[in-house]
């Protein structure tokens, strides 16, 4: 009998399939009887999956449920897929101003993310990832008030300085003040929502966001007319590099409550960095933001994009950075908020979008549908999720 069942495992052993690692992982809110392995927390999932050593692709399918928790994607070649975006919703209430401890270096607004993907070949899609901390509550104090939080940022997805060719698709990125941060390598947004209100797509990786929602949210500040009051974009792109945030084929609109021309399509943000001579603004993160082929709602401002303070070489805060001096651009967009007043933007793309598709995703084979390319396909609006 022994003898038998030495037999056997060598047997399945030499195979190398019925002793095979699984491939895919369920999580649902309680787990009972199934073929896959199951979990009641993303994170323990991705844990079992940062345990598999091989170069397979892994799975985790999510179930419909509300999940409170702050997953960290850190294995490269993984699917994270949902059960549709109104259905699996992701959730934190994580803050800079008291974020750091989840953050490697302590820094708050990377550790108040609620995903946070620091691997590369990874694919999102089919869920809601959310940060709910309360913004707009904390918006009612006056400036300067105790009871005010100094540093609000709210991260619901953070694509962290490890990540490569991550694909997220029809999915709900929500929050208000920097919603998404593009923090590594190449991502791909598409069919999907993105929401916010101050920089909420803002970073220096390169970003690309097709086919797309991108929804301007109200602040609580009381409004004045003709000065900004949001900011879509701000991006921190090296001068070095070619290509930052694109947004194409997308549609900007807002929710209820923000104001006519109150939202400029980007700032520059040139991040607080230490040289040998001191710590302030990073001269070359010379930021990019382009808009191509986008429907822009009456919210756009008709400067379309504006000035950010940074930090001067003696420590404060009144480094002025123009977006005359970023490598802004936008084309062929439509809509009552398209047309942009001469502020003396000279910077332009001399690429197409095909080329810069070329670009971004050279040598990356991403995963399932293939690009819509034909006249129907451009001319269908993006897939919205409300």
């Amino acid at each position: 009998m022994i003898r038998r069942l030495a037999f056997t495992l060598a047997a399945m052993l030499s195979t190398g399939t019925a002793m095979a690692a699984p491939t895919e992982y369920v999580v649902r809110p309680s787990c009972g009887d199934g073929a896959a392995p199951c979990y009641t927390s993303i994170q323990r999932a991705l844990d079992a999956a940062a345990r598999d050593g091989s170069e397979n692709w892994i799975t985790i399918r999510v179930a419909p449920g509300d999940y409170a928790e702050k997953p960290v994607i850190s294995r490269n070649r993984l699917r994270l897929i949902g059960s549709g975006a109104q259905r699996t919703r992701v959730h934190f209430g994580a803050v800079a101003q008291t974020a750091k401890g989840w953050h490697r270096d302590g820094w708050g607004t990377p550790g108040s993310a609620t995903l946070m993907v620091d691997a590369k070949d990874v694919v999102i899609r089919d869920l809601t990832i959310e940060n709910t901390f309360d913004y707009l509550a904390n918006d009612r104090h006056p400036q300067g008030s105790a009871e005010r939080i100094a540093n609000p940022q709210a991260v619901a997805l953070l694509l962290d300085v490890h990540s490569d060719r991550v694909l997220v698709d029809r999915t709900a990125i929500l929050g208000y003040q920097d919603t998404l941060f593009t923090n590594g390598g190449r991502a791909l947004v598409r069919r999907s929502l993105v929401a916010g209100n101050i920089d909420f797509i803002f970073g220096n990786g390169q970003l690309l966001i097709e086919d797309s929602e991108i929804r301007s949210r109200p602040r609580s500040e009381p409004y004045v007319p003709g000065e900004f009051q949001s900011f879509i974009a701000a991006p921190s792109t090296q001068v070095s590099q070619a290509h930052g945030i694109v947004i194409y084929r997308s549609r900007l609109t807002r929710e209820a409550g923000v104001p006519d021309g109150a939202v400029a399509l980007a700032r520059p943000w040139h991040p607080t960095t230490r040289f040998a001579d001191g710590r302030y603004a990073d001269p070359a993160a010379v930021g990019q933001a382009i808009f191509i082929d986008c429907f822009m709602d009456r919210h756009i401002h008709p400067d379309h994009w504006t000035t950010m303070n940074g930090t001067a070489r003696d420590g404060t805060m009144t480094g002025v950075f123009r977006p005359q001096d970023s490598r802004f651009w936008e084309t062929g967009s439509n809509g009552p908020g398209a047309k942009a007043r001469d502020i003396g933007m000279t910077w332009r793309e001399t690429a197409g979008i095909d080329a810069i598709r070329r670009d971004i995703l050279a040598g990356w084979d991403v995963q399932d549908e293939p690009h819509r390319t034909s006249a129907a396909a451009k001319a269908k609006p993006p897939r919205v999720i409300r």
